[in-house]
């Protein structure tokens, strides 16, 4: 088992700087929602965690099975329903024929960390500390 920690540091309004790793994500709302949309919003993250880890998850299987897709592009649509999405739609464009991508789609829904999680939900905790 290991943990993989990200931060955010709010920087006013509705904008937040993420760190993950050594890289810096601008995270804002629409100007819709209150923000600047200076960065994507928190869900677009969400959708783009699935989508590339989906696309990685099936090279890696591809690779696993000494095949090498010359193309793969990801697409996920999330439709909200409240606070949340009740639906997450995840096409899949490639250069795969198509006994190929199921089998491969099939084995990558299998290694992809993102899609596993919210299939199976962690449990969520909080902890509060005072500057």
């Amino acid at each position: 088992m290991s943990t993989r920690t990200v931060g955010a540091r709010w920087r006013g309004g509705y904008r937040v700087t993420v760190t993950a790793g050594g890289f810096r994500l601008p995270v804002d709302e629409p100007e819709s929602a209150g923000g600047t949309d200076t960065g994507p919003q928190p869900t677009d993250y969400l959708l783009a965690a699935i989508a590339s880890c989906f696309a990685l998850a099936l090279v890696h299987s591809a690779r696993k099975r000494g095949e090498e897709p010359a193309a793969v592009e990801v697409s996920v649509t999330g439709t909200y329903d409240g606070p949340r999405y009740s639906e997450i739609a995840i096409e899949i464009v490639s250069t795969l024929t198509g006994e190929q991508a199921e089998r491969l789609i099939e084995a990558a829904q299998r290694v992809c960390y993102v899609t596993n999680t919210l299939r199976e939900p962690p449990r969520i905790t909080f902890r509060h500390t005072t500057r």
